[in-house]
């Protein structure tokens, strides 16, 4: 079942409007995440909003937004306030020009939406907006209100659909210059440059994202487990870098490791959780963990596919 909609309006390009709705094309629930717990008593922590001054906790309906000025002065913004800028993007999402995918500085892309028809008119309107920004070859950049907060968007054709990018403003993007300017202005030998080209070549691939797998989420998947089985937990060794004497020698041997490195099968695609391992069946109670670290674990759900 597709998640609801993050927003739901018009599509217009000059004259033709359809009624569109956008929905987030990633999501991090399928993450493992964690709560904070009381280490003295096992329950889990619970956040009240206090008056800072009185220490009193405030109900929500009297919370209101507010602008620090200084250190003690605030400038208070209602609710209905907030709602009262008129932005014509709050329902629109306005094609206002078309440009060209590589003119887009990757700095600026924040994340990924789907956008689709919204319900069973305007779909030929749609497809009309759709199939002439594939003609063109073009990305075709709006604004749209998401959470009080007006954003750029790109937007270009993806299968039946759109993918909309929200994109950043020039103030949000920091200049490189204030990070790039002490590196030393180093001239790289053309035989070197044939060492790491020829490295290169040796690692050379396809993007294909279903060989990726996050280690990091499987490591953490591995230490619950092992804990909900009563299993001790050792620190495993962490690799150490090596300091590089001779770039050239580094440069060889490298070429001569991935030329004897064994090639890595293909992973199949996550439809059964590839590579990921799943979690354990729940375990009630302390005395059924226990039960359960000596018998053996029962079959594991898998996880949903991506």
């Amino acid at each position: 079942m597709a998640p609801r909609a993050n927003w739901k309006g018009f599509l217009r390009l000059s004259l033709v409007t359809c009624p569109v709705a956008l929905y987030p094309a990633t999501s991090d629930s399928e993450k493992v995440s964690f709560n904070q717990l009381n280490r003295k008593t096992g329950h889990r922590i619970k956040y009240a909003k206090v008056d800072a001054d009185t220490g009193e906790e405030v109900d929500n309906e009297d919370i209101v937004k507010g602008y620090k000025v200084d250190t003690d002065t605030f400038i208070e913004v209602t609710k209905e306030e907030l709602e009262n800028v008129a932005l014509e993007s709050t329902r629109t999402i306005e094609i206002d020009e078309f440009v060209d995918r590589s003119e887009i500085d990757p700095r600026y892309l924040i994340r990924p939406y789907y956008l689709r028809p919204d319900g069973k008119v305007g779909h030929d309107a749609f497809a009309v907006i759709r199939e002439t920004i594939r003609e063109m070859n073009k990305v075709a950049i709006g604004r749209v209100v998401l959470t009080n907060r007006e954003h750029i968007i790109a937007l270009e054709p993806l299968d039946r659909g759109l993918m909309g990018t929200l994109l950043r403003y020039p103030y949000e993007v920091r200049s490189a210059d204030e990070y790039f300017d002490d590196i030393q202005d180093v001239k790289v030998s053309k035989d070197m440059l044939d060492l790491a080209k020829h490295i290169v070549n040796q690692k050379a691939g396809h993007f294909e994202p279903n060989k990726f797998e996050d280690q990091y989420e499987t490591a953490l998947i591995d230490l619950i487990n092992q804990k909900r089985a009563g299993k001790p937990i050792t620190a495993k060794a962490r690799p150490r870098g090596e300091n590089v004497v001779d770039l050239m020698d580094a440069l060889r041997k490298s070429i001569g490791r991935e030329a004897t490195a064994p090639t890595k099968p293909a992973k199949k695609p996550r439809k059964a959780a590839a590579a990921q391992k799943e979690m354990l069946m729940p375990i009630t109670g302390k005395k059924a963990a226990k039960e359960g670290a000596a018998k053996k674990p029962a079959a594991k759900p898998q996880r949903k596919s991506a």
